[in-house]
């Protein structure tokens, strides 16, 4: 279960990231900056506070909303910041 649950996460994690802002943010630091390893530890180490944070604070969220609607919550967020986007352009 445990590793079955590491793959789904970080597959689906990783995948989201790819050309993501944060990815270009760090490609560009990278750029400029002959240092790689800080720009390296400085954003790994600040994906790895992200997460953490996500995962402590879903972990208690889950006891007043439901898996389903967190998703679905979730889902409906992802759709109006695509029309936002969309909207914008």
């Amino acid at each position: 279960m445990f590793l079955q649950t590491f793959a789904t996460v970080f597959i689906t994690v990783f995948l989201a990231e790819l050309g993501d802002k944060t990815q270009l943010a760090t490609l560009t630091f990278s750029a400029e900056n002959p240092n790689r390893l800080a720009v390296f530890l400085g954003s790994a180490g600040a994906l790895t506070l992200a997460a953490l944070i996500g995962v402590l604070v879903g972990s208690q969220i889950e006891r007043f909303i439901s898996p389903q609607k967190l998703k679905m919550v979730a889902g409906i967020g992802f759709i109006a910041i695509g029309i936002w986007t969309l909207w914008r352009s």
